[in-house]
């Protein structure tokens, strides 16, 4: 681009489409669009220039550089959390797992099957995660907090580290981290799962949908972390231990119960008409599912990804709303015990 000040004309003009970030609760992204050329007005280039160091802000969640964090995948993630210390995290984990004698005895005698004492390291991983704090001097943490971000709103943009627009995402307030109270990063972790794995992406995004609907609307991460909750409570029940044991992994399992979970519960939602209000009595419905009949939720849910997520029905002109048909399809029912 040539300066203002320069005595050489390009041979060719060039359109610079400079992007407004995001303003509003409706998203809307907008273009100024300045021609460089030598002959615009100071003002224009002061403008232009304004726009570009407001992107800059706009992008930097959680940095100072200017330039919007490189997205991450959930291995990479995983990894970060697998050579960290995590030793206060552990510490809580440990502590909370002791049981007295008569109990320990009980729960032997008369529990659901123990976990292989191979898979207690990968165990009390995803139970350290679970008590570890979203923190912002920790890069990692920013880049998976931005990643959820940009795949919910299929955005390229970053966005900063507090504002608004984590409230569109669902969360309770301009900071997603006080919401993560008992999930801990086990609670990004699964939402980071969700979106960027190939089967369960078209799920989540479609779950979005139904969560923004006009009248069945829900917060969407509120409702993830609850799950995630749910999830971290089955596994210290040992509910998981036989799903775990058959398939020589545990945070796969809890991932994958994640999704499941989270299937069922926009199935009740749209068939039962859910509000806000009738949360709590899903969520239950959810809990008492999950405990005790985990393997089923994970068939369901293995049905429905085997299947594909069909091509949504032309909308009605006699009807406003969204027709959610793939997801809750008689099919993916639950039925039977685990």
């Amino acid at each position: 681009m040539s300066g203002v000040g320069s005595s050489e004309q390009p041979e060719e003009r060039q359109r610079v489409v400079l992007p407004i970030p995001a303003l509003g609760q409706e998203d809307v992204l907008q273009d100024l669009v300045l021609r460089a050329d030598p002959g615009i007005s100071e003002e224009q280039r002061q403008a232009r220039e304004e726009w570009e160091a407001l992107e800059q802000i706009q992008s930097g969640l959680g940095g100072t550089s200017g330039a919007p964090l490189p997205p991450i995948s959930f291995t990479e993630a995983l990894q970060h959390f697998q050579r960290a210390e995590l030793s206060e995290s552990r510490g809580k984990v440990r502590a909370s797992g002791r049981r007295g004698i008569l109990a320990a005895l009980l729960r032997r005698l008369c529990g659901p099957p123990r976990l292989r004492p191979q898979l207690r390291g990968e165990q009390e991983l995803a139970l350290a995660m679970a008590q570890c704090a979203l923190d912002d001097s920790e890069w990692v943490h920013m880049r998976i907090l931005q990643t959820i971000y940009q795949q919910l709103t299929c955005s390229r943009l970053g966005c900063p580290r507090y504002g608004a627009h984590w409230e569109e995402l669902g969360f309770q307030g301009v900071d997603p981290g006080t919401d993560l109270r008992g999930t801990g990063m086990l609670g990004l972790m699964q939402i980071l799962f969700f979106v960027l794995d190939s089967r369960t992406l078209p799920l989540a995004r479609e779950i979005f949908r139904l969560s923004q609907h006009e009248t069945q609307n829900f917060p969407f991460c509120i409702m993830s972390v609850n799950i995630t909750r749910i999830v971290i409570q089955a596994l210290q029940e040992e509910r998981l231990s036989r799903e775990c044991n058959r398939r020589q992994q545990v945070i796969g399992v809890l991932n994958d119960l994640y999704a499941a979970a989270f299937l069922r519960l926009s199935c009740l939602w749209k068939q039962q008409h859910g509000t806000v209000a009738d949360a709590g009595f899903f969520l239950k419905e959810l809990e008492l599912s999950t405990k005790k009949k985990p393997r089923q939720l994970l068939k369901s849910l293995e049905a429905y990804l085997s299947r594909g997520l069909r091509p949504p029905s032309p909308p009605s002109s006699r009807s406003s709303q969204i027709h959610f048909i793939s997801i809750c399809d008689p099919e993916v029912e639950l039925e039977g015990d685990s």
